[in-house]
């Protein structure tokens, strides 16, 4: 199924670049947020085992108070909205558990039928480490901005924050969470230099090979 043309992909990539400023007063409506929401679900994951929580912050004061702690960048405030990307910090028997359930649950099969797939995942769970979590949420953090721009939206990818303060922040601590990355969302300010900039990206003969 195809749901765009080669074109129409390539427009959407170029339009898109890290929004330095927002436009606070242009808001994201409810039906493309929800799509792009639906589109953080879908995001694959190794095993499919979707070690994250995707935190989107509304309240204005906690966003607010989220700006000293993010290097000053106002986008975490301004942009329409802010989805923090947080892991699982442990990944145990219990949280696969509960997957397979869900397995079971979605696909209208019994856990016994899963027996092998959990016993892989079992033996596998010594790689599930935070690092392995949080290359799982950039897979979600690639998918999000590139859904956002085939819509028109622009955003911002985010690692410069102090992650031990927002997890104070969000209490995400005591849920065993930890903040990876952010991504604000919105519409780019008309004052914004940095839209109109040509992208500086290495010729492909430098970063692409056929073997």
């Amino acid at each position: 199924m195809s749901c765009s043309t080669p074109s129409a992909l390539l427009e959407a990539v170029r339009f898109r670049y890290a929004t330095k400023q927002f436009d606070p007063a242009k808001k994201i409506d409810t039906a493309t947020w929800s799509v792009l929401e639906e589109s953080l679900l879908l995001t694959p994951s190794s095993f499919g085992l979707q070690p994250w929580k995707f935190i989107v912050v509304d309240d204005p004061a906690i966003r607010e108070s989220l700006v000293e702690h993010s290097w000053g960048q106002r986008q975490v405030a301004d942009a329409s909205h802010l989805v923090v990307m947080a892991v699982q910090k442990t990944i145990d028997e219990a949280y696969i558990d509960r997957f397979i359930d869900r397995i079971a649950e979605v696909r209208g099969v019994s856990i016994e039928s899963l027996a092998g797939y959990r016993n892989i995942m079992v033996g596998a769970k010594g790689m599930m480490t935070p690092d392995w979590a949080a290359h799982q949420a950039y897979i979600a953090l690639g998918q999000f901005m590139l859904a956002a721009a085939t819509l028109g939206i622009d955003t911002c990818p985010m690692e410069g924050f102090v992650p031990a303060k927002y997890d104070e922040i969000l209490g995400l601590e005591a849920r065993g969470l930890r903040a990876v990355v952010l991504c604000p969302a919105g519409y780019r300010a008309a004052s914004d230099r940095y839209a109109d900039l040509k992208k500086v990206r290495w010729a492909a003969e430098d970063v692409v090979e056929h073997l």
